[in-house]
């Protein structure tokens, strides 16, 4: 083997773990909100329906750790503190910024449609009330047109909390984020952050496809999935006709929606949303 062989076998060995898969961040999650919840602790703003960014002050990541692919002048415009938020269009645009933000080389263009919606700094000090206010300020010493911060309130009592969440469904929303108040930063799922939606979301991973009958003939009829639970299931509705044509393949975790559980911890009514965000 000759040494310049030998230099480019030792090099790609090198290269390997950076090849690897990226580190998923540890992020805060939600769980579901109940009515028993003292609402009157909790700071609400509502449930974008977006791709969920993490920003560590050089690069801008999805959930799982890969890297989102940005112009470099929406780089540029972000301050040097860590953010946490969602990249958004407008009410029920997720597959429209989510097909933009996922490009390889991405769209110049089609990024100035795009805004980044911040509600958390990972790993600043303070109650959440206090961190609300800090990117309230970062976002107008940014002064740039695509950061932005969720806006935030306080819901005071149930009544007040459900005028707001009605007023958002009407208009298109997904419903409503509660963040309680002195909460100090903290990651993995929490009540200190709660999503409150007309139907709740899970997720699960697909094992299997059942083939369609009649109008479905030739197509997927539903998918086989598992819960992290060990719950399996079929999941039938949903579907475009270009999904059934191409479903999701095995081992692909999928978001879909539902009513509540039945007594064996099934879901009710569920139906294909999406396939999970990176």
């Amino acid at each position: 083997m000759s040494r310049l062989l030998q230099a480019l076998l030792i090099g790609l060995a090198l290269t390997l773990p950076v090849l690897a898969a990226a580190e998923a961040p540890a992020i805060l999650l939600a769980n579901v909100y109940r009515e028993q919840v003292d609402v009157s602790r909790y700071l609400a703003s509502e449930k974008l329906d977006g791709v969920r960014a993490i920003w560590d002050g050089q690069s801008l990541r999805f959930r799982s750790g890969k890297t989102i692919n940005a112009p470099d002048w929406f780089l540029a415009g972000l301050p040097k503190q860590p953010l946490d938020g969602e990249l958004w269009i407008a009410r029920g645009q997720f597959e429209r910024v989510s097909g933009i933000v996922r490009r390889e080389i991405p769209d110049d263009a089609a990024w100035r449609e795009v805004r980044y919606m911040i509600f958390e700094l990972p790993g600043a000090p303070g109650p959440f009330s206090e961190r609300a206010e800090q990117i309230r300020q970062l976002v107008r010493q940014a002064n740039v047109p695509w950061l932005f911060e969720i806006k935030q309130f306080f819901p005071v009592d149930r009544g007040n909390l459900k005028k707001h969440f009605d007023e958002v469904v009407r208009g298109g929303g997904e419903g409503l984020m509660l963040h309680l108040a002195d909460a100090p930063y903290e990651t993995g799922r929490s009540d200190v952050l709660l999503k409150m939606k007309p139907w709740q979301d899970a997720e699960a991973v697909v094992i299997g496809h059942q083939a369609g009958k009649g109008r479905f003939s030739g197509a997927l009829g539903a998918l086989k999935v598992r819960t992290p639970e060990g719950k399996i299931f079929l999941l039938g509705s949903g579907f475009s006709d270009a999904q059934r044509h191409a479903p999701p393949a095995q081992g692909t975790t999928v978001t879909y929606r539902y009513r509540d559980l039945t007594a064996k911890g099934l879901p009710r009514f569920a139906s294909f949303l999406r396939i999970r965000d990176e």
